[in-house]
């Protein structure tokens, strides 16, 4: 993919965002992308590959939101930028801007690396092919405010064994205390404010609430994982967490 890129715009700066999403997980890729876009310089093309339907029937999508630009499959990868109002979508179609011979598995390389390299060079994404009005979205986990508190779920699950949370940094309650798998968590500010081995609350690099263990596995102490409820309280009205 890289050289199919450098062949077509050698000027172009690649940077590797992350190539550790596990294989097929488009909400994992999501999530990659809500963290990562704001910290880029405006007009950067994003290529984002996660593509189980590679071959079928799911299309290839040009995205623009605000000056940036978004390209790979229409899967659900793109939804955090499809929560806002000011997008559009442009199906990937015109043949002009991948590859002469296009293998059935791999449109990484042969029509979203080429068309990523086009669109650094300038070309409007109106030329990729119709408008898109229903790209996928998935099902996006959110908290909700409850009469026992902040409720969540787990939406992944991190290389170090940390629970990120679908609670975000301006759903806490002041002194929170995260409940999760019948144990209680305060949430401190960083991983140093409590000692080895020990459980903590905090808000990551990505403004959500996550649950960790101070150099350890959260996943593998509270034996959890993707989908386990989660509760956020104030310490001053704590309630007992769900079953």
């Amino acid at each position: 993919m890289k050289g199919v890129i450098l062949g077509i715009n050698p000027a172009v700066q690649i940077v590797d965002l992350s190539h550790e999403v596990e294989r097929h997980d488009a909400l994992e890729a999501a999530l990659v992308l809500e963290a990562a876009v704001a910290f880029f310089p405006g007009g950067t093309v994003h290529l984002a590959v996660v593509d189980p339907g590679v071959g079928g029937a799911r299309r290839g999508l040009v995205i623009t939101a605000g000056r940036d630009r978004f390209v790979g499959p229409d899967n659900g990868v793109f939804t955090p930028l499809l929560l806002g109002e000011r997008w559009e979508a442009f199906e990937l179609s015109a043949t002009e801007y991948r590859l002469s011979d296009v293998s059935p598995t791999f449109h990484g390389r042969d029509v979203f690396a080429p068309a990523a390299a086009h669109l650094a060079l300038g070309v409007g994404p109106d030329r990729f092919g119709r408008p898109v009005h229903d790209p996928v979205r998935l099902p996006w986990p959110a908290a909700s405010r409850t009469a026992a508190g902040i409720a969540g779920e787990v939406v992944h699950v991190d290389r170090f064994g940390n629970l990120v949370t679908s609670i975000c940094r301006r759903d806490l309650p002041p002194d929170a205390i995260v409940q999760v798998a019948g144990r209680s968590v305060p949430v401190a500010r960083t991983y140093g404010d409590v000692a080895a081995g020990e459980l903590i609350g905090l808000v990551g690099s990505s403004g959500r609430l996550e649950v960790a263990v101070c150099e350890g596995d959260a996943s593998r102490v509270l034996d959890v994982g993707r989908g386990a409820f989660v509760l956020a309280v104030s310490s001053s009205s704590r309630s007992s967490p769900k079953k």
